[in-house]
């Protein structure tokens, strides 16, 4: 009995940080699903996670690079802005390596045939990433 108490002690940590790590690792969307996000979707991503654009490539995202936003309830000069790296593989090419930011700075970047839209970010350590992709004129 002592036995099984020191293996479910080691094995029961070890599960739960490899179920927390495959939630983390994923995508939501509207309407995207398995398949990817289309026109149109607004979907999110944590860091870390991955999605695929079906016949075009991966869009991942890297990390939270800086936040420097105003916190909730408190009165600012600046709203501040907050970095969010991402990369782009192209199904033929290299990595496109590059950030979008809530406040000054690009919060759009072509990828494939589409433009990726930061739509807002969720505030923490790891915040989730709410994400529009548009059809790139």
């Amino acid at each position: 009995m002592t036995r099984l108490r020191s293996l479910a002690a080691v094995l029961l940590p070890a599960l739960m940080a490899f179920a927390l790590a495959a939630c983390a690792a994923t995508a939501t969307g509207t309407r995207g699903g398995a398949t990817g996000p289309a026109d149109g979707d607004r979907f999110s991503l944590a860091p870390g996670a991955m999605v695929t654009l079906p016949g075009e490539g991966t869009l991942r995202y890297a990390r939270l690079v800086d936040d420097s936003r105003c916190m909730p309830d408190v009165q600012c000069v600046w709203a501040g802005d907050a970095e969010v790296a991402f990369e782009w593989r192209p199904t033929r090419g290299g990595t496109d390596a590059f950030s979008l930011h809530t406040g000054k700075g690009d919060k759009s970047h072509r990828i494939g045939r589409h433009l990726l839209v930061l739509a807002g970010l969720e505030r923490g350590v790891a915040p989730e990433a709410q994400l529009t992709l548009e059809a790139a004129p």
